[in-house]
């Protein structure tokens, strides 16, 4: 792909254990409703907030993430993060998506969850120097703007709102019902499924 010349990306990161409709929905209601050339879907190698957490191996999410984007070419799989030394920080990728992609302004995708939480990431206001916010809200996530403007001064400034529908469903969730023998359908892209059931994944 060219690289120069894109001038609006999405960048959405995750552990992607696993992808799941919410995550592509995320993706492409960024890419629609804020112009986006393209959306980098960058797993992340070793989270740094789940290091006591039990995480798939990164072969089977690359694999399983590679799966759930490959009918949509505006949704890119993008290995910057996972291929880097740790610690995995959101505010040591941005430096390198900028050089990757130098003409192109940033927007970081979260929602509201992850908004909500940012004042206990790696450098806060460094990520919202380097890119801007776009936020999907949650059902049941109220903002408390108050502790985020005292962590991110300029916070306020930096969040574009999407709007769309949004609803509760996690990676975790899925884990929880796969190993319960659930049906999953329509939660997960059907190639992801597919994968999951070969694999022997989260029984």
């Amino acid at each position: 792909m060219e690289r120069r010349g894109l001038t609006r990306l999405g960048i959405l990161g995750g552990t992607f254990d696993p992808p799941h409709m919410g995550h592509l929905l995320l993706g492409e209601t960024a890419r629609q409703q804020l112009q986006l050339d393209k959306v980098l879907i960058m797993p992340v190698g070793e989270p740094p907030h789940k290091e006591t957490s039990r995480i798939t191996p990164l072969v089977h999410r690359l694999a399983m993430i590679e799966l759930a984007c490959a009918d949509n070419p505006d949704l890119l799989v993008d290995c910057t993060d996972c291929e880097r030394p740790s610690p995995h920080y959101t505010a040591s990728l941005m430096p390198l998506v900028q050089e990757a992609y130098p003409d192109a302004q940033l927007w970081l995708l979260l929602g509201g969850d992850s908004l909500q939480d940012l004042p206990t990431w790696h450098y806060p206001q460094e990520i919202v120097a380097a890119c801007r916010l776009a936020v999907l809200p949650r059902p049941g996530i109220t903002i408390d703007w108050e502790r985020l403007v005292t962590v991110v001064p300029n916070i306020c400034d930096r969040v574009d709102w999407l709007e769309g529908p949004s609803f509760t469903l996690s990676s975790s969730d899925v884990r929880r019902w796969l190993a319960a023998g659930r049906n999953l359908r329509y939660m997960l892209p059907t190639a992801v499924s597919g994968y999951i059931l070969r694999e022997g994944l989260y029984q």
